[in-house]
């Protein structure tokens, strides 16, 4: 169990670099179970669902080989699998939702699979219905028990269309797909950044993806793939967590290592506040304070991304005036919004709506982590507050998304300490 006891900060300033993104990074480790080769994935970062998902990959066969430590600034990882099989583990798998990625290449692979009921964030129903009737697609028989899923047959390509562009369905499919006998054709598909990432690293193993990025994904089969070595793209959620804490202060913050043109939504968000944003080879610059309230609706991307939603709140509260949040991707994503008001924060909640009367005065107190995204935005809440936040998070929700989030606060001018005790 984590606690973080987080001051109250006035100005953020200085530099800080981007780590690679854990959205992007999952899906590309469950690939090392499609091939024999070595796959290599450089500048790893440290958090706690990579360390689940290697524990995941090691009880489905495959071996893991890990350069680097807690202690270095960067981390390789290098996977392969002679003979990969269904986890035994469902404690394993229920722990976080990416563990239903073994899904895909485990069929693919080796025409079986039999997965647990994955879990996570408890943010909503989150089913897995639309990669189940993917595998079906592709000519899988699947037999549904409580609590897990069993699919078999031999892959054949097929046609594909998603009812919602589920980023975790449209990558599930493509990890199957690319081992299918015949071409595989995803309408609907998820466009998000990660989705091209994952096409890319599957690419430079020999598979055949078109449409990266698009809402038509097309997948030609092929019998075996290679290994390959790739770098994942930079994580947008941090760097738009890092730019919301900038906002709130009086302050100058530049990332390295970021990519804009992945976070247009939000980077235009943040520009209605009130705050400047400049571009230049050296990284991302936002400078001065928000003022102005925002309205905010969550859409598949490249709309506003659901897990901004919570850091973009925690924005909200320094505004004056009302901002409004309709979310609308899950339907239990207001957690936070009662943490928040034990601070002294004005939320009312109706439905799907949250409207946030921004610009009160916030008083630090004992508050909990309730979600990864939501985690995140109490520590910013925590700096907006005066005196001292004590932020609980019992679950270690925010160690599974961010690489030492008080770390990269602090570099900027926040205080806040870790204390990390066992439960008896």
């Amino acid at each position: 169990m984590a606690t973080y006891r987080i001051r109250h900060c006035e100005r953020l300033s200085g530099e800080v670099s981007i780590h690679a993104a854990k959205n992007a990074v999952l899906p590309l480790m469950c690939a090392g179970l499609l091939t024999r080769e070595p796959v290599t994935i450089e500048h790893v970062p440290e958090l706690t669902d990579v360390h689940t998902l290697l524990e995941i990959l090691t009880d489905c066969g495959a071996c893991v080989r890990r350069d680097g430590d807690r202690h270095a600034p960067v981390s390789t990882l290098t996977l392969w699998s002679d003979d990969p099989h269904s986890p035994t583990s469902s404690d394993l798998l229920s722990r976080m939702r990416a563990s239903v990625l073994v899904m895909g290449p485990l069929l693919a692979r080796t025409g079986y699979a039999r997965v647990a009921l994955p879990g996570g964030c408890a943010i909503g129903q989150r089913p897995i219905d639309l990669h189940i009737k993917g595998m079906q697609a592709l000519g899988a028989e699947v037999q549904l028990t409580p609590g897990s899923v069993t699919l078999q047959g031999r892959l054949r390509g097929g046609n594909v269309y998603l009812d919602f562009p589920s980023v975790g369905a449209t990558e599930n499919i493509i990890l199957a797909a690319v081992l299918c006998k015949g071409t595989t054709r995803i309408e609907n598909a998820a466009k998000e950044p990660e989705i091209i990432d994952l096409c890319t690293f599957l690419n430079a193993m020999g598979a055949h993806i078109s449409g990266g990025g698009t809402g038509t994904i097309i997948i030609e089969g092929r019998e075996a793939l290679h290994g390959c070595t790739h770098r994942p793209i930079p994580d947008r959620i941090e760097a738009g967590t890092i730019l919301c804490a900038s906002a709130m202060t009086e302050g100058s913050v530049l990332l390295r290592g970021v990519r804009a043109d992945h976070m247009r939504a939000v980077l235009f968000k943040l520009s209605e506040t009130g705050v400047t944003l400049r571009e230049s080879p050296a990284g991302l610059r936002l400078t001065g304070r928000a003022s102005q309230p925002v309205q905010v609706r969550t859409l598949a991307y490249p709309g506003f991304p659901t897990d901004m939603q919570a850091p973009m709140m925690a924005l909200a509260l320094r505004l004056r005036g009302t901002s409004v949040f309709l979310e609308t991707v899950f339907e239990n994503r207001f957690m936070h919004a009662r943490e928040m008001a034990r601070l002294g924060a004005s939320i009312r909640i109706e439905d799907r709506i949250a409207l946030v009367n921004g610009g009160r005065i916030l008083a630090g107190t004992a508050v909990t982590s309730t979600d990864l995204r939501g985690g995140a935005a109490m520590m910013l809440a925590g700096l907006a507050a005066e005196g001292e936040t004590i932020l609980r998070d019992p679950c270690g929700h925010i160690a599974r998304g961010y690489e030492d989030l008080p770390g990269m606060l602090n570099a900027l001018g926040a205080v806040i300490t870790v204390e990390e005790t066992t439960d008896s």
